[in-house]
């Protein structure tokens, strides 16, 4: 984040193995916002959502992006974490 590649909310920073197996239109969430330690997909279930439904997700944040939704996000975030909601 302070390098500025990355910001506070943002898509899921995808690892590489997952990029090979991306659909063509999976790999709009790679340029439609910069990765986050935090975002949708995190406080809305996690690994209870499916790939295809995160990266809805992630498209649904990206054209949507406002400074008060990433305050919600932000805010969201620490209930996901503690309640470890969709979690493994």
């Amino acid at each position: 984040v302070l390098k500025g590649e990355m910001s506070l909310v943002g898509p899921r920073p995808p690892v590489p193995y997952e990029v090979e197996a991306y659909d063509i239109w999976h790999r709009r969430r790679l340029l439609e916002a910069k990765p986050g330690i935090t975002g949708l997909w995190q406080v809305s279930g996690r690994s209870r959502v499916k790939f295809d439904d995160m990266v809805r997700l992630d498209l649904r944040y990206a054209r949507s992006w406002s400074p008060w939704t990433d305050v919600k996000i932000l805010c969201r975030t620490p209930g996901a974490m503690v309640l470890g909601d969709g979690a493994h």
